[in-house]
């Protein structure tokens, strides 16, 4: 975050909008930085890549589903405004331990000991370990002790839409988060490389809840998409992992997701239109 936080520095922020006396490298100019622009980037990830998804891949058929809500989108959108500004205060506090120096994080490629090997290595052992965590974390959130308050608002949507991807009580948003953020304190990574991932997992949420279910046919029970996401969202104990089903499989919630099998959401509505 720290190459962001330089570059509006440099463009915006020391030219044009703090006291010349303000130090960059003040502690609390940087808080106050990192929380507007964490703000505004998870804001326009969100908007940008969900209204992409909305509008050109998500199914509207889908809308016509008995379980698709009155005013559900505008719903979606309204949680996950409230909810962002809040996930942002302890996701600021780690992106300003970061900025600070306490992470792993390195500038140049010649700083990793296996060259570009290394960083494309740290890209998959980032999914995995970032699958892993979520994987036990989402799981922890279906727990009694924590699913009503926590986790059941983002259950509320069942045909879930692209919009539903960030709809997330504060706590269950910022703690399924806390593997991407937890990586670069404990493994090197390249930061360029950290802020790619960092914008595919927003991404890669939003893809989940899209509605479109396809997927190579060879990569169908290894990917966890929006076809096994889906089945989540509507039968609640099953397929919790972010990316893969690998984490499902070994702790017995994996389930083939009905839409491969016809008895999915689009079935539901074509059995409809027949009748």
């Amino acid at each position: 975050m720290d190459l962001v936080l330089e570059a509006a520095d440099r463009h915006l922020l020391t030219p044009y909008v703090y006291p010349a006396g303000w130090p960059e490298a003040e502690p609390c100019r940087q808080l106050l930085s990192l929380f507007v622009i964490t703000n505004l980037g998870a804001l326009a990830l969100y908007l940008l890549f969900g209204t992409l998804s909305y509008y050109f891949i998500f199914d509207h058929e889908l809308k016509k589903h008995p379980q698709f809500l009155e005013n559900q989108v505008s719903r979606e959108i309204s949680y996950a405004l409230r909810s962002l500004p809040w996930i942002s205060v302890p996701t600021v506090a780690l992106f300003f331990a970061e900025v600070r120096g306490y992470s792993k994080l390195y500038d140049n490629i010649e700083d990793s000991p296996y060259g570009w090997s290394g960083v494309f290595l740290s890209m998959l052992s980032f999914l995995f370990f970032t699958d892993m965590g979520i994987y036990w974390i989402h799981r922890g959130l279906h727990h009694k002790l924590f699913y009503k308050r926590f986790h059941k608002p983002h259950h509320l949507w069942k045909i879930a839409t692209p919009f539903a991807s960030h709809a997330f009580h504060p706590v269950d948003g910022f703690m399924q988060s806390l593997p991407y953020h937890i990586y670069p304190f404990l493994f090197p990574l390249h930061k360029v490389t950290y802020l790619g991932l960092y914008i595919f997992v927003n991404v890669w949420t939003i893809s989940i809840h899209d509605g479109d279910y396809r997927v190579p046919r060879l990569l169908r029970h290894i990917i966890n998409g929006s076809a096994h996401h889906t089945d989540h969202h509507l039968y609640f104990d099953y397929n919790y992992g972010q990316y893969f089903t690998l984490w499902d499989k070994i702790g017995g919630s994996y389930k083939s997701p009905t839409s491969f099998e016809g008895k999915g959401p689009h079935d539901y509505l074509r059995k409809l239109r027949e009748k």
